[in-house]
Parts: C-alpha cells; structure tokens; sequence
C-alpha cells in the first residue's frame, strides 16, 4: 500500500469512530412536550401531544400522553416546553429525564 492510501484508510476509519461515538445513544426515545405538573420533588409531569392519520378514514387522531422526568434542579415550571429522553428506570413511575429548555412560559 501506498502512503496516500494509508492514510485515507486511516483517516476514514477515524470518522467512522467519531460517527459511532457521537450518536452513541440514538436508539433512546426523544419527544418534546409541555410540562403540566412541578408539585413533586426532582419530578415533572410532561403532557406529549401527537397527531396521527388514521389509515381508513383519513381523519388525523390527536392523542397525549403523560410521562414523569426527571428534574435533578426542579429548573422547570408549570407551562414550559421541554425535551425528554428515555433513561433507565428511576422509580415506579419514572423512566424519563428532561434534556433541555425549549422554550420558558411567559405569563401575559
């Protein structure tokens, strides 16, 4: 082999590593939703709302569900729009944690 092709090898091989590392945890679930309940300690409540067309009359059916995450700050409020993930479970009820902020509840 040539030196070129050593390192088009090699360099090739690094962004397939770097590419593997950086999407190291794509298979956990993300959503965004709006937080409804602040009331418990290091928990929120966060109502996902989602809209799907139903495959017979073509009508599309919203559907929400609710999923309590993980807030190790109780950073966020009542009305805020946050991004969750999957997590291992936590407690009973607990299988998300809330990643970040998307948008803050701005009371008029």
């Amino acid at each position: 082999m040539t030196d070129t092709t050593q390192t088009a090898t090699a360099a090739t091989k690094e962004a397939t590593n770097g590419a593997a590392r950086a999407h190291a945890h794509s298979f956990r679930r993300k959503m965004t939703g709006k937080v409804i309940r602040d009331k418990m300690n290091k928990t929120v409540t966060v109502e996902v709302r989602s809209a799907r067309k139903d495959p017979l009359y073509g009508k599309y059916v919203r559907s929400r569900s609710r999923f309590k995450a993980h807030d190790e700050k109780n950073e966020f409020k009542v009305g805020d729009q946050v991004e969750i993930q999957e997590h291992r479970p936590i407690s009973k009820d607990k299988r998300f944690i809330v990643i970040r902020l998307i948008k803050k509840f701005v009371e008029e």
